[in-house]
């Protein structure tokens, strides 16, 4: 299994083991704070924005049109803004590190 690292709004880091289908999952398993996904992860919120790592952000599958879209209603997004539910879990996230905005 993968393991995924949370850098929380804090700054605290956490690292856990990705046993779920999607990083969304995965945080909500662990009881990381500021991943709320308040959809159920079927991109119809931005209450799962996360930014990847700089060197993630070309190693992930790319955002699809409902994703970016849906990314518009998220506080202080960027390039390396995506949605937690649309982020599959695999074994090459190992080391995946992505960190949780503030609250808005």
């Amino acid at each position: 299994m993968p393991n995924i690292t949370f850098v929380t709004a804090d700054g605290k880091r956490q690292t856990v083991e990705a046993t779920a289908e999607n990083v969304m999952e995965v945080a909500q398993e662990h009881g990381i704070p500021g991943i709320d996904g308040d959809c159920g992860g079927v991109c119809s919120c931005s209450t799962c924005h996360v930014k990847v790592d700089e060197p993630w952000v070309g190693r992930l599958p790319p955002a699809e049109d409902l994703e970016s879209d849906t990314l518009s209603f998220a506080d202080d997004v960027c390039h390396c803004s995506r949605l937690s539910c649309q982020i599959p879990v695999t074994e090459e996230l190992d080391g995946l590190v992505v960190h949780v905005p503030p609250p808005a």
